[in-house]
């Protein structure tokens, strides 16, 4: 027994407050929309015309976001495990990284650039005779930004899948003489399809909880998602009501996708394998090549456009202008203190979470009280999942209306908001690193009886900086570039980065918007870049991963 009783004592109780502390926001949340609107708002939910509707629209978006987001995702993942050695492989897989990291709404002032009326897409196909062929607005708007997203999400796990199948299976195929269908057939699509259920069962979630992007290209009523509606109701028609008749269906919806994902069956092992190095032939074709070729680049084309148009826009507006504005250092620091703070937070209550789990793992005998405890603290993590960031502020918004104006909390609300936001990711980044760290030094630390803060000074803080940077970084980077929270607070006195983003496409300043949305990409890919310096860079004869 490594760890001494009241150094276990401790981080039990540093874990019982964190998982406490989530209950207790979110379930006030929770209580505060039930109580609100008790049985009326149920009985609104399955009466109310408008609110099916909006139910009817989110579904129907999510689904064919998903459907169509796996499936362009299938052949693009085939090309690049196809080709594992061409030039530029590496940039391309990087390159599908980006939108999973970059803000929604400066994503979606891009997506604009391309394919909205004036967009870049749009203009060339005008020249040759079509009239606005591609409209951005609405459902078709909806479905671009959502592939745009979820397509490089789906492709890059299933190219971790295919390169995960034994070299043993490349080999008998290519003795057998398998053609592409084939090798499709019999290799390729049993890898990919235990992935898909996995895959569309996330981004059917994304999709289903989409704020930003629905919020700036939806078509009006015809195109609006529960969330959306939910920020209408209270920010335009000041209708608490319906406000949480939405957010109770909300919460029904997101409970039933996470209890069906939580069926999805686990992947199963691909067999014995020599763990030799993988050599396709099917791919070496010219006309195989060619094939994959113009297929990746398409989707570089779809992927990339969008990031050039973001840059170009961005420059071509007067940024000198922008930075000397007074609203723009106003909102940088609002911004900067709400992300600073959110991911402070979020990681002094994730350590505080892991080390209560790791106490729990480190007992000699465990009882069920202890299991339970275990599980409560991992699900705690993505309870954001659960309760969405607009569902959690209309429920705190509705609580403190009783002590006046409810925007005087609004700082404190959306700093806790996107300290949840950010809660699953740290702790992916954290307890890994804690686990191992524990396990090289825990035995070491206890016989020289280096406890407290000299083992946090010499042992702990050396060892687990980076990947507590990686985390503060990462957390950063996504609470600044968060609208959700902020939609329902936002105004003369309480304005953030995208806040003000959003405030100048409004007023249709785009221009402004072009260039404050440069400024915040910059910023949040510096904060991703700082997170990742240093890291080491895994590459093997199939490209890096």
């Amino acid at each position: 027994m490594l760890e001494t009783a009241a150094e276990r004592r401790r981080a039990l109780t540093g874990g019982a407050i964190g998982l406490a502390a989530i209950a207790l926001f979110v379930g006030l949340a929770a209580v505060s929309l039930f109580f609100a609107g008790g049985s009326a708002a149920i009985l609104g939910i399955v009466l109310d015309p408008y609110i099916l509707r909006v139910l009817r629209f989110t579904m129907l978006q999510a689904l064919l976001s998903t459907a169509l987001s796996i499936a362009f995702a299938i052949p693009v993942a085939r090309a690049l495990a196809r080709q594992p050695h061409f030039a530029g492989r590496v940039w391309i897989v990087r390159l599908m990284a980006v939108p999973m990291g970059l803000p929604v709404l400066i994503a979606a002032l891009g997506l604009i650039g391309i394919w909205g009326r004036q967009g870049m897409l749009n203009s060339l196909l005008m020249k040759v005779g079509l009239d606005e062929p591609v409209s951005i607005y609405g459902l078709t708007g909806i479905l671009l930004a959502h592939i745009f997203f979820n397509l490089p999400l789906a492709c890059r796990l299933m190219l971790a899948g295919l390169e995960r199948v034994p070299a043993e299976y490349w080999l008998m195929a290519s003795g057998l003489g398998m053609r592409s269908g084939s090798v499709f057939q019999f290799v390729e699509w049993p890898a990919i399809r235990q992935l898909i259920p996995g895959i569309a069962g996330l981004i059917f979630m994304l999709c289903a909880t989409s704020f930003t992007l629905v919020l700036i290209l939806g078509g009006g009523p015809a195109a609006t998602t529960i969330e959306v509606a939910i920020y209408q109701s209270l920010r335009f028609d000041f209708d608490p009501g319906r406000a949480i008749a939405l957010s109770l269906l909300q919460i029904a919806l997101t409970a039933m996708i996470l209890g069906a994902m939580a069926f999805i069956p686990r992947i199963g092992d691909e067999g014995l394998t020599e763990g030799r190095s993988i050599k396709r032939l099917d791919g070496k074709s010219p006309r195989a090549r060619l094939a994959d070729g113009l297929l990746l680049l398409i989707a570089v084309l779809f992927l990339g456009l969008p990031l050039v148009s973001i840059i170009a826009a961005g420059l071509d507006a007067d940024l000198i202008k922008l930075l000397q504005e007074p609203i723009f250092w106003q909102s940088a620091g609002m911004s900067f203190a709400i992300s600073l703070s959110a991911a402070l937070f979020s990681i002094v209550l994730s350590m505080a979470m892991i080390r209560a789990r790791h106490a729990i793992v480190s007992k000699r005998r465990r009882d069920v009280a202890d299991r339970i405890f275990f599980s409560a603290m991992g699900g705690a993590s993505s309870m954001v999942l659960l309760v969405p960031p607009i569902v959690l502020a209309t429920g705190w918004f509705m609580a403190l209306r009783a002590f006046g104006d409810a925007t005087r909390f609004a700082a404190l609300l959306v700093v806790l908001i996107n300290m949840l936001m950010a809660l699953p990711f740290v702790m992916r980044v954290l307890e890994p690193a804690y686990l191992v760290h524990q396990r090289r030094t825990q035995k070491l630390a206890a016989s020289l009886g280096i406890t407290s803060l000299a083992r946090l000074r010499f042992i702990d803080w050396p060892a687990l900086k980076k990947p507590l940077l990686t985390a503060l970084s990462f957390a950063m980077a996504l609470s600044l570039g968060d609208l959700g929270a902020v939609a329902l607070f936002g105004s003369e006195g309480f304005v953030t980065l995208p806040w003000l983003i959003y405030s100048r496409m409004g007023s249709y300043r785009t221009n402004d918007a072009d260039g404050l949305a440069l400024i915040l990409g910059i910023i949040c890919l510096l904060l991703t870049i700082a997170g990742t310096a240093g890291e080491p860079r895994r590459e093997n004869g199939d490209g890096e991963r």
